[in-house]
């Protein structure tokens, strides 16, 4: 079976806007999909990036741009500055861990579900998603223990900073980001159509 690692951050606006359709792609090309939470900011660090508000007014500006056409595109609403933007990313990247690791041992629960209530709780629900009682939520509506926020945390915390430096190795610098496991990588919500048609040995 194909493996695809994904790299993401729970406060990009481009990770929220892949929607569900990355697992729909996995699952359509038989591919087992990863989920890797990282420290975006971190990763910016390491490899070159621009914090967004270091970066110059012009590409702001074009962010602004590139947001709105994608949630058309898309169909996803979003608010282009969220009431909690930036926030902590931990509290929810550990969650997503737990409920994976949980996962793994009783094939109970929706982890891509999680994921894409998390990053919607931010971008369009008006959520600060590094407060316990919002990730406890998502946890429970996607069918895990909404217990996982404390229970976690630790190996959670563990198992971020091992992804950061996996990223690293593997050759991310942003977020959304697929490694296949035949080395193939994909950046950008607008890459997904590209994934599918490797996966699909198209591309």
């Amino acid at each position: 079976m194909a493996r695809i690692d994904y790299y993401l951050s729970v406060i990009s606006p481009f990770c929220y806007f892949t929607g569900t359709r990355v697992a729909e792609i996995a699952k359509q090309n038989g591919a087992d999909l990863v989920f890797k939470p990282v420290d975006i900011m971190s990763l910016f660090q390491r490899t070159g990036g621009t914090a967004l508000g270091d970066r110059h007014p012009s590409r702001q500006a074009y962010r602004f741009q590139e947001l709105a056409r994608t949630s058309k595109k898309t169909g996803l609403p979003y608010h282009a500055k969220p009431m909690f933007f930036p926030t902590n990313p931990a509290p929810a990247s550990y969650a997503i861990i737990a409920a994976q690791d949980a996962f793994a041992k009783t094939g109970e629960g929706d982890l891509q579900a999680l994921v894409f209530s998390l990053l919607r709780a931010c971008w369009a629900e008006q959520k600060d998603i590094a407060e316990d009682a919002v990730v406890g939520d998502a946890l429970e509506a996607a069918g895990f223990d909404r217990g996982l926020t404390f229970t976690g945390m630790l190996s959670g915390a563990e198992t971020y900073v091992r992804n950061l430096e996996e990223a690293v190795e593997a050759g991310v610098f942003g977020a959304p980001f697929w490694v296949c496991d035949d080395g193939e990588m994909f950046w950008g919500v607008d890459r997904l159509n590209d994934l599918d048609a490797h996966l699909k040995g198209d591309l």
